[in-house]
């Protein structure tokens, strides 16, 4: 049987003769998924070339610098979110990536957006977990000017030139907590809702969502003031400390934002009716929520995929870079995930 031809080679994978000579000989540059249906033929009918063609497609796979400004260095989530998306750019099979990680400690403005136009100078695409401010949207509109994509993450921005958004549908995410605290308490009760920060679009969306659940499905529960924590677990420690002592009928909490470690800490040292009594939603498994879940302290715990999520997000700011794509805001939302104690 004689060895498949060029011709066999551009028929099986549905291309020109010249397109296939291209991605053998290196002349012309050919679009990377074109490449990669020539190897997928070439491995399929036994051409003898695919060795050739393995070479090819490597040496041209892209050089990027991607980087992540991530929020607070001291919170075990954010270290996490840094080592699943360094290893999302190191593995990414389409690009020779580098991941540049940077933390963000103070939550000012003026330092968010500093630290994004400093990135810049040595990053190729930047994604981004931080507020909504005007200050913040402004550096973002100045980098989409200088042709450098922003992508958020988590939690989106208003800023017109943000490149793409990859997170939940955070709507959904507040009216599924709602859902639990009405389906696992026997009576109605006061409920409160803990956000990190009132500028965290995600977490206003969340309690949108939340509140939108109890007004239509639950009316008989009472909503109390939205509070703020600033991300601080020791903040949400004595916010919970204090509801508990003066709140008797206190049968739900939404913590839409950081400072779980503190809610949870301040439950353990109050084990009292109204303490045990609580059903507690939280965002994020860490090692800290799935104890709680354990314990009883949470009962419910809503996650973004990590992998799935860092995976996405590489994808579509390897993909922003690509010269050969006309630009536009590209949205990816993503299903959460969902723990109880029976499934951790």
């Amino acid at each position: 049987m004689s060895r498949p031809t060029i011709s066999d080679l551009a028929k099986a994978a549905n291309v020109g003769i010249s397109t296939v000579d291209r991605v053998l000989n290196g002349r012309d540059p050919v679009r990377p998924q074109t490449a990669e249906r020539v190897l997928a033929a070439a491995e399929k009918i036994g051409f003898h070339g695919v060795t050739a063609i393995k070479r090819r497609l490597e040496n041209e796979k892209p050089r990027v610098k991607l980087g992540f400004l991530l929020k607070q260095s001291h919170r075990k989530l954010y270290r996490m979110w840094a080592e699943v998306l360094t290893k999302a750019v190191e593995t990414y099979p389409e690009a020779h990536g580098r991941a540049i990680i940077r933390f963000d400690d103070e939550l000012t403005p003026e330092q968010t957006a500093d630290t994004m136009l400093s990135m810049s100078r040595e990053c190729d695409a930047i994604s981004v977990i931080t507020s909504d401010h005007p200050q913040i949207n402004q550096a973002v509109d100045g980098l989409e000017q200088e042709g450098i994509p922003v992508f958020t993450m988590i939690s989106d921005l208003t800023a017109r030139g943000r490149t793409g958004y990859v997170g939940n549908d955070c709507v959904k995410k507040g009216r599924t907590a709602a859902w639990f605290i009405d389906n696992l308490n026997p009576n109605p009760g006061k409920v409160a809702v803990f956000v990190g920060s009132h500028r965290y679009l995600s977490q206003e969306l969340c309690e949108m969502g939340f509140r939108s659940y109890f007004r239509e499905s639950a009316p008989d529960f009472q909503m109390m003031e939205t509070l703020g924590t600033r991300e601080e677990p020791e903040i949400a420690y004595e916010i919970t400390q204090r509801l508990l002592k003066s709140e008797d009928n206190w049968v739900g909490l939404y913590v839409a934002g950081g400072g779980i470690t503190g809610v949870m800490r301040a439950l353990r040292e109050c084990d009292t009716t109204s303490s045990n009594r609580l059903v507690v939603v939280a965002h994020e498994l860490t090692n800290e929520t799935r104890a709680g879940l354990a314990d009883g302290v949470i009962k419910a715990v809503l996650s973004h995929p990590p992998v799935l999520l860092a995976e996405t997000l590489v994808r579509a700011m390897v993909d922003a870079l690509d010269t050969h794509r006309t630009p536009s805001v590209t949205q990816h939302l993503l299903p959460f995930e969902i723990f109880t104690a029976a499934n951790i």
